[in-house]
């Protein structure tokens, strides 16, 4: 299927005409409107800087089902200890920032554009976007942000300056979602890292039809920073 180019109106086709890449649609804007659009339809966008926008639902889908969340011994040793603390929403726009530009292996640049970030910050302002944050003496060293529609929570990107401290930021979401009956933490695209922690691979339309059923419930719209995680 050709790739479709998106115009002024607000919708995308449906995800089954990806290409076996993942690939979409290309264009558009990161609107809240449209990036709302795009979550609900299974869709997130993901590009580099100097490409046009580009909107993937990719298939396999990787998820993690909040009960099945796998915490190793020595993670749960490190959760034990007290050496971290997780907050939420106090900081997302350096959570933001210290996940586009913290280096990582293998990897060159980043696709976490100064127009994502701040197309985010608005969402997080929205009461959409949210950050979990992980703390040493005071001290911001790891994180993830996403979004959260319904009963679903989209993970976007993670970082850590100290050991463990994103799987720490991650346990935080874990038992966020627990307690709010959340169906599924979507991580998008495969990693063995994820995949350690718990996370499966689906098939896209089953993936799109466990959104559907999670988008049935309310969303948990506002600032989250009151409750624990």
């Amino acid at each position: 299927m050709p790739i479709a180019i998106l115009g002024n109106e607000i919708g995308f086709p449906d995800p089954s005409q990806a290409d076996s890449e993942g690939l979409l649609a290309i264009g558009g804007d990161l609107s809240p409107e449209r990036l709302l659009a795009a979550y609900r339809a299974g869709v997130f966008p993901w590009y580099s800087e100097g490409q046009p926008i580009l909107w993937f639902s990719p298939d396999p889908r990787m998820l993690l089902y909040p009960n099945r969340f796998k915490c190793s011994k020595s993670l749960e040793r490190v959760l034990n200890s007290g050496r971290y603390t997780v907050r939420i929403d106090t900081n997302f726009e350096r959570v933001i920032s210290a996940c586009a530009h913290t280096p990582r292996p293998g990897q060159e640049g980043t696709w976490i554009t100064d127009d994502m970030i701040q197309a985010y910050i608005q969402l997080n302002r929205l009461g959409i976007a949210h950050s979990f944050e992980c703390y040493r003496d005071g001290e911001l060293v790891g994180g993830l942000y996403g979004l959260s529609l319904g009963a679903a929570f989209f993970g976007e990107s993670m970082y850590h300056h100290s050991p463990d401290a994103s799987k720490v930021a991650f346990a935080g979401l874990v038992t966020f979602a627990k307690r709010n009956s959340f169906h599924f933490i979507d991580a998008q695209t495969p990693t063995d890292h994820l995949r350690r922690l718990g996370a499966e691979s689906i098939a896209r339309q089953d993936f799109l039809s466990q959104l559907d059923k999670a988008l049935e419930s309310d969303s948990l719209i506002g600032d989250w920073s009151t409750y624990a995680s």
